[in-house]
């Protein structure tokens, strides 16, 4: 009696955590071959309630391939189709990759067809450029500082934070998860939608600085990039949902003094138009 009595105590919460890994990604965990027998001879090896900031490397890329065909395939991030320039964004990227904060989940590096100046990320290593962003660019090293921006709200993972945040706001945690076309809706809602905080835009600054950085690229070409679009006579709106441009110009400034780079690659504006045509 003690005994079965002892085995409730424990197979009740064991249940009650697997149904709720169950909810978080849409798999009916307890549905599938599930021996009991075997937890309890084996011993139990449980998955503890995975939320969306402790996923593992391989799931967080998992989720972010299907927020990015969810992206394009429903033309809110419409590729452009020009393999050329597909290559060399991808190109840059990585080079970018094993100088990185997390350089061991994939990347790949896309170019949306759009004219505005833009650039964006989504969990697992997906990073998108807009054409008019690359217009806008002076050389190859500018493009490497904003990749390495987006890179670094990868590397801090900035995007799951945000889903968890408003999924909790939203209520969708209620049942102990999330099943995964709702928090695919959410990594689209954050990708495109939401503003990143003023403290992860900062930290991705950093993270981005030091990356191109290490890539051998110079460190003057991201502040300048940022110098340009601040002085245009129509900054992009996407401005507006950061901190102050002239504030992030002064940390950068401040981060360069402090850990200056002999790099100088990238600056050569007219083998960079080359490459866009």
């Amino acid at each position: 009696m003690i005994t079965k009595t002892l085995r409730r105590r424990w197979l009740y919460p064991v249940l009650s955590i697997t149904m709720a890994a169950g909810i978080c990604f849409g798999q009916p965990l307890v549905a599938q071959a599930l021996n009991w027998g075997d937890l309890i001879r084996g011993g139990i090896q449980i998955i503890q309630g995975i939320q969306l900031t402790r996923l593992s490397d391989s799931q967080e890329a998992d989720l972010g391939r299907q927020i990015n065909d969810e992206l394009t395939s429903s033309g809110q991030a419409r590729l452009v189709n020009d393999p050329a320039l597909t290559a060399y964004v991808n190109q840059i990227g990585q080079k970018l990759v094993p100088n990185s904060d997390r350089p061991n989940i994939p990347y790949k590096f896309q170019v949306v067809d759009d004219k505005s100046i833009n650039a964006f990320a989504t969990m697992g290593g997906y990073v998108y450029v807009n054409r008019g962003l690359l217009t806008a660019a002076d050389n190859e090293a500018q493009v490497a500082g904003v990749i390495g921006h987006e890179m670094g709200h990868i590397a801090g993972k900035h995007a799951l934070r945000q889903m968890r945040q408003t999924a909790i706001q939203q209520g969708l945690l209620a049942a102990g998860g999330l099943d995964r076309n709702t928090a695919v809706n959410l990594g689209v809602q954050v990708a495109l939608r939401l503003p990143n905080s003023r403290q992860d835009e900062y930290e991705a600054d950093q993270r981005g600085l030091r990356t191109m950085s290490r890539a051998g690229y110079a460190q003057s070409e991201m502040v300048a990039f940022m110098r340009k679009l601040l002085n245009s006579a129509s900054p992009p709106t996407f401005l507006a949902n950061h901190p102050a441009t002239s504030d992030r110009i002064v940390r950068l400034n401040q981060l360069i003094s402090q850990n200056p780079s002999p790099g100088r690659a990238g600056t050569d504006s007219a083998s960079y138009r080359a490459r866009l045509r």
